[in-house]
């Protein structure tokens, strides 16, 4: 897709330069700088692996995880 966009001269003359220097189009250069930036973040990602990994720690979580009391005798055979 073709688009116009205006860019501040500064930013204009180091991303040519740049495309120069790692003998790149400027095209190129844009699409790697926004398919960077439109990437999801690093943190993003650990959280949301995080929180499946809880979801699916508390779904496999027994029923009896109660810790255990020793019983005296009276109890043991009152049961």
């Amino acid at each position: 897709m073709k688009t116009t966009i205006e860019l501040p001269d500064d930013l204009f003359l180091k991303a040519k330069v740049l495309a120069a220097e790692r003998r790149m189009t400027l095209k190129d250069i844009m699409v790697q700088a926004l398919s960077l930036f439109t990437q999801t973040p690093p943190e993003a990602e650990e959280k949301k692996r995080r929180a499946a990994l809880k979801r699916l720690l508390k779904g496999m979580k027994a029923a009896n995880t109660e810790p255990m009391v020793p019983l005296k005798r009276d109890e043991i055979y009152d049961r």
